[in-house]
C-alpha cells in the first residue's frame, strides 16, 4: 500500500516522463539521455537472473549523471559500430511505492533495433524498476534498472535502453 496516494495529474506527468524517455533515446540525439537524470542517478542494464538472486553483475552500471554524459561521449566520438535505430514501445507505469526516496514504478518494454539495411528485430525485453522524484525541473529518475529478460543479448549494446 502507497504511503501517500497519486491523483490522475501526478500520474499523467509520470506517463509523460515515460514517452519522453522513450522519444528521446529513439530520436538518436543522445545529449537528451542524462537531463532524464537526477546528478546522482543510478542506472543499470543487468539479466534478470542476476537481478533475481541480488547479484551485482551488470552489462551497464552507472552512478552519475556525469556517467551517463560520458557513455553518450563514448556513443558519438568513440564507439565503432554498425548504426541501427530502434525503437522503445513502453507499457503504463504501475506504481509500487510512494515514499521518501520518491516513485516506485515498474514498467515493461520491448526495444526494436533496425538496421541500415535489414529489417527490424526485437533487440531487447524487460521492465523498468524506477525511483522517480520531483526537482525544480519536474520528474527525473533517480534510479532506472532496465531488466531484460533474455540471458542472451546482441555482442554489443551501443545506445540506452
Amino acid at each position: 500500500m502507497m504511503k501517500h496516494p497519486m491523483d490522475f495529474s501526478e500520474y499523467l506527468e509520470l506517463t509523460q516522463l515515460q514517452a519522453d524517455y522513450a522519444s528521446a533515446v529513439d530520436s538518436g540525439n543522445w545529449d537528451l539521455w542524462p537531463e532524464f537524470f537526477t546528478d546522482k542517478a543510478i542506472y543499470k542494464l543487468q539479466p534478470r537472473e542476476n537481478h533475481e538472486r541480488g547479484f551485482p553483475l551488470a552489462t551497464l552500471a552507472f552512478d552519475s549523471k556525469a556517467m551517463l554524459r560520458d557513455r553518450v561521449y563514448g556513443i558519438k566520438e568513440t564507439l565503432f559500430h554498425d548504426p541501427y535505430y530502434q525503437r522503445h514501445v513502453v507499457g503504463a507505469p504501475v506504481i509500487r511505492q510512494r515514499d521518501e526516496a520518491g516513485i516506485h514504478c515498474e514498467s515493461n518494454y520491448a526495444v526494436f533495433r533496425t538496421k541500415l539495411n535489414g529489417l527490424s528485430t526485437v533487440f531487447n525485453v524487460g521492465r523498468y524498476l524506477d525511483i522517480i522524484v520531483r526537482t525544480p525541473q519536474g520528474l527525473k529518475f533517480a534510479q532506472r534498472l532496465c531488466i531484460y529478460d533474455s540471458e542472451m543479448i546482441p555482442n554489443s549494446i551501443i545506445y540506452p535502453i
